[in-house]
């Protein structure tokens, strides 16, 4: 092959790249599909989803194209190496999403391929996708979907701050579900309230831990204010830390019942909850005989990830802000806890909430 040849098979082969991304941008799921030879395979292993052939691809294409609100792929051409009809290559990816449920974020990526030369010249054999970066922080962009649309201001709200809509709420619960917790949706913090009330008998130990959630709700009020359950919160603001710790940390380990806030829930089914002393954490994980925690819709993000960001950029921040208030000083997230399960010997309960509520 001569010199001339192999910079048009380059050329041609770098054309090809463009062609698939600029088919995707279009949406021409015809034309992604015809840049594949008869048993062309694009494989997404990170999705996962495996298609072969045209039609296979054609199809699969749209069912991914239609999940999407908006969807922005750049190609940056690879390597490229030529052997005679075939040659091998990688094209680097950086793509921007956001899907009709939510979930969104950015990535980097790379195509793995495998191409051959046709009568119709150069052809896709194999696309392997490899993700080596993702960033499911909430994009504060939009997409012009309609005749007054404009760029969101840059002060828009903080998506931390809104609830999950029903989509997303009934997969966290069900993902929930699936781990082992027992899953309540409920309309409101009221509800919650009053649920509480039929899921805690009277006259049991019951420990709060430090909430917005379970303050805001009046959960807080109920348990340590009133006289129907053994409250442990105001027995132990009264006892010697040093004289009565070893009592202090039993009591507080071992309720009965604990009631608690999270910081953040997954929608593959996790609880993530951050403390500064760690006091709420061991009667979470195996301490208490039941768990029940209230979680607003706001605290739903995609993944853990996403949950530790929602910590460091909204939570701790605004607990901060409420230490400094208390006790003068700011807040700090000396302990994390992530549950994917309840704990073997803990009955663990998710009461979780249509509204925002709490941090």
């Amino acid at each position: 092959m001569n010199d001339f040849q192999a910079i048009a098979d380059r050329v041609e082969i770098t054309a090809l790249q463009a062609e698939f991304t600029d088919a995707v941008m279009m949406r021409d799921r015809a034309r992604l599909a015809a840049l594949f030879t008869p048993d062309g395979v694009l494989r997404m292993p990170d999705v996962p989803i495996e298609l072969t052939g045209p039609e296979q691809i054609r199809v699969g294409g749209e069912k991914l194209q239609e999940q999407w609100d908006f969807f922005v792929q750049n190609t940056h051409p690879g390597t490229v190496l030529i052997d005679g009809d075939t040659a091998t290559g990688r094209a680097h990816m950086h793509e921007i999403v956001r899907l009709k449920n939510g979930v969104q974020g950015l990535n980097y990526a790379v195509y793995h391929d495998r191409y051959r030369r046709t009568t119709d010249g150069w052809r896709f054999a194999e696309r392997v996708y490899e993700t080596r970066y993702l960033d499911t922080s909430p994009l504060t962009g939009s997409a012009p979907s309609t005749p007054g649309w404009a760029p969101a201001p840059h002060t828009a709200p903080a998506p931390y701050t809104d609830p999950a809509g029903a989509d997303r709420l009934e997969r966290t619960a069900a993902a929930l579900a699936a781990n082992g917790f027992t899953v309540e949706v409920l309309d409101d913090a009221a509800a919650a309230r009053a649920r509480i009330a039929e899921l805690v008998p009277a006259d049991a130990t019951v420990f709060t831990g430090a909430s917005e959630t379970l303050r805001l709700s009046g959960i807080e009020e109920d348990v340590n204010a009133g006289d129907r359950y053994r409250a442990v919160k105001p027995r132990a603001l009264g006892m010697d830390r040093v004289a009565e710790a070893d009592e202090l940390r039993r009591m507080i380990a071992t309720p009965d019942v604990v009631l608690a806030g999270v910081a953040a829930v997954t929608e593959t089914g996790s609880l993530v909850l951050a403390s500064a002393t760690g006091s709420q954490l061991p009667a979470c994980v195996g301490g208490a005989g039941r768990a029940i925690w209230i979680v607003g819709a706001q605290k739903i993000v995609p993944d853990l990830p996403a949950a530790l960001r929602r910590v460091e950029a909204h939570v701790l921040p605004l607990e901060s802000e409420r230490a400094r208030a208390a006790y003068g000083q700011p807040s700090v997230v000396n302990q994390l806890l992530v549950l994917n399960a309840p704990a073997r010997l803990t009955q663990g309960t998710v009461l979780l909430l249509r509204e925002a509520v709490g941090f």
